[in-house]
């Protein structure tokens, strides 16, 4: 079919679309979390040279207002059999493999705004391309927060859903997933699903919030996520300590640990020059903070340090756009051998390898420059993926450039892939979501 059809296809979809509710809820604007698309402002144009995914250029994009919208898209796209790849704030797209195809780009900037904030419940419902950033803006006013960190400035609540990305914070809190208490999701063929509720002890039907968490959009677009959440701290506490090597620093988280501190985060960060450090995070009232600040301080020695600032380069993630970049797992007793041998590893193949994460949880990022040599980064992931799955973990290769993406197996072996090909089978049997984004090809 010519473009220009597919165009109007696609644009007299979005003008047919039964609205939904239109603004937050209560139609209180002070509950807002980000202004509507302009009124007049086409959902549907022809794509553009930074319309690309992974490199893997598109051919439209389409940026619905609400999830009638969306519906309707995805409605047409699946008569029209398009590929579709959601975007957010497009701080991932380069996250996981380039899709095999690509036809149309669903973008979810139009999808903003607190739909329902029952601060006496902490609950929270909020639309899928709301940013993270302006939405701890609105629940700050309310002295709540959703706890997830922002790794990448500019990054979305779907994508954080859509990645399953957690920062430091994720040793008290969990990740997206755990928060999740329900969704929204338009499914490829254009039906509207909902799943879970507004209370935390929802337990009626399958939890399907859980499941799309982390499946990179394979499985549906998630247009609406309702989140649990939990008070601002009154106080907070930074404790750190440099130690000489980054294995050093990891026993020294657990010690930590073993402390019963309950740290809201418990990090470790290697530059690939320079001493490790480890920092601890204590959240709580003023009192309590100043006595385990206290504790813990004495735990990590002389040279421990408080602050109630983090330190430089806290929940960003060690690498830069066009490097590479790793996630590494390890059950918690294997984080200072797997440190150890990164940094051998690394050292061996001449690389400069920065490792930060949580030695609190055993997940560890691993960033390396574009410029290293893809030959030695292939070596190097073979041989960290050797230890992590000795400790009881996996490597997966987050973002890498082509020359690095053609040399190495990104997610490595997963367990229970042949279930989650039924999975993608029953909720996409086209494989027209994401195709190719996901583990094993999903």
């Amino acid at each position: 079919m010519p473009a220009d059809r597919i165009l109007d296809r696609l644009r007299a979809a979005c003008r047919t679309a039964e609205p939904g509710p239109a603004g937050p809820a209560h139609g209180d604007p002070e509950h807002a979390a980000g202004p509507p698309a302009p009124d007049g402002a086409d959902p549907v144009r022809a794509a553009g040279e930074g319309d690309a995914i992974a490199g893997v250029p598109a051919r439209y994009v389409a940026t619905p207002r609400d999830t009638a919208q969306a519906a309707a898209v995805l409605r047409a796209a699946a008569e029209l059999d398009l590929a579709v790849t959601v975007r957010g704030g497009g701080t991932k797209q380069d996250w996981g493999s380039p899709p095999r195809r690509l036809d149309l780009v669903l973008d979810t900037t139009a999808l903003t705004g607190v739909v329902e904030h029952a601060a006496g419940d902490l609950i929270t419902v909020v639309r899928a391309g709301t940013r993270l950033d302006t939405l701890a803006a609105a629940l700050a006013g309310a002295g709540q927060q959703l706890a997830l960190d922002a790794p990448l400035p500019g990054g979305t609540v779907g994508g954080a859903v859509a990645t399953n990305t957690a920062g430091p914070r994720r040793l008290l809190y969990g990740t997206p997933r755990d928060l999740l208490i329900g969704v929204t999701l338009v499914r490829a063929d254009g039906v509207v699903a909902h799943a879970g509720g507004k209370v935390v002890k929802n337990v009626a039907g399958y939890d399907l919030a859980k499941l799309v968490a982390g499946a990179y959009g394979t499985l549906g677009l998630v247009t609406e996520a309702a989140f649990r959440l939990h008070p601002l701290p009154a106080a907070v506490a930074y404790v750190s300590r440099p130690a000489d090597e980054a294995d050093e620093a990891a026993r020294l988280a657990a010690t930590v640990r073993a402390a019963q501190l309950v740290p809201t985060a418990l990090e470790v960060a290697a530059p690939p020059d320079g001493p490790a450090t480890v920092t601890v995070l204590l959240e709580g009232t003023p009192a309590g903070v100043a006595a385990r600040a206290d504790a813990a301080r004495r735990l990590l020695g002389a040279a421990a340090t408080v602050t109630d600032q983090p330190p430089d380069g806290w929940g960003r993630l060690p690498w830069w756009a066009g490097g590479t970049g790793l996630k590494l797992t390890a059950a918690l007793s294997g984080v200072p051998r797997l440190l150890a041998d990164a940094r051998a590893a690394a050292d061996r193949h001449g690389l400069p390898l920065a490792l930060r994460g949580s030695a609190g949880v055993g997940v560890l990022y691993a960033g390396l420059p574009g410029t290293a040599d893809p030959e030695r980064v292939a070596a190097l992931v073979d041989a960290v993926r050797a230890t992590t799955t000795a400790a009881g973990g996996h490597t997966v290769v987050v973002t890498a450039p082509p020359e690095v993406r053609d040399r190495v197996d990104l997610w490595g072996p997963v367990d229970g892939l042949a279930l989650m090909r039924r999975v993608k089978q029953r909720f996409d049997p086209d494989a027209r979501l994401a195709p190719g984004r996901f583990v094993g090809g999903i």
